[in-house]
């Protein structure tokens, strides 16, 4: 699931930023094409805003058949339970026994790191990627008062077991729950462990115009 339904107003462009160009294609269109050449992954479900149907066919251009288009919601986890439902059928029927939820700003995700959340999601219930987040610390007040040993900057792909994940979405939503990320909600409403994947420092996420240039140049170093 290829989550593409926000804005990203903070890139400072009219359009909506994982249309952008990055390295001669936009920038929802490299996770489409990593996700689509690992093994194990049977569905690729894109999450859209509505104004973006035409742009979104554009970037499917080099999938024929192979996306699912929805339209998302008013905030992330809406936008993940409408891909969710879609998908219920075949949650239900066990035809689907993962989810992997990925933001359509992070173009730089690679197969392997993937393959390895996939491979986590299936053994243990749950994963996701991370990098050691050795610049935060404790603060008391306003006084800083050490490192903060074991913390980790969470990134995407994040996979879970697929049923779980689907019930715990419909009972947040139930809930009036609206959690910051998919762990989050998870956490809350599933007892599923989740695994920490070792993620990558270039699977950076496009927040502003800089970052476009850094994932260009990362790119063009292969």
């Amino acid at each position: 699931m290829v989550l593409a339904s926000g804005a990203g107003t903070r890139v400072g462009a009219k359009l909506n930023k994982v249309y952008l160009p990055v390295a001669g294609k936009r920038v929802v269109a490299w996770s489409l094409d990593a996700f689509a050449r690992v093994p194990g992954i049977d569905v690729l479900v894109l999450v859209i805003r509505p104004q973006d149907t035409e742009l979104a066919r554009e970037v499917l251009a080099a999938h024929p058949g192979e996306v699912e288009l929805v339209h998302g919601g008013a905030t992330r986890q809406g936008s993940e339970l409408n891909a969710l439902r879609h998908l219920t059928s075949r949650i239900e029927s066990g035809e689907i026994d993962a989810v992997l939820l990925h933001d359509a700003a992070r173009p730089l995700v690679t197969p392997r790191l993937i393959a390895d959340v996939l491979a986590d999601t299936r053994r243990y219930g749950g994963a996701v990627p991370g990098v050691a987040a050795d610049d935060i610390v404790r603060v008391d007040g306003d006084t800083v008062s050490g490192a903060l040993p074991g913390a980790i900057r969470v990134q995407t792909p994040q996979g879970f077991r697929a049923a779980p994940l689907l019930e715990a979405y419909e009972t947040a939503e139930r809930d009036g729950f609206v959690g910051t990320d998919t762990s989050s909600c998870m956490e809350r409403f599933s007892a599923l462990p989740v695994r920490w994947v070792p993620g990558s420092a270039e699977n950076l996420k496009i927040t502003y115009p800089h970052d476009l240039v850094v994932a260009e140049q990362v790119i063009g170093r292969g």
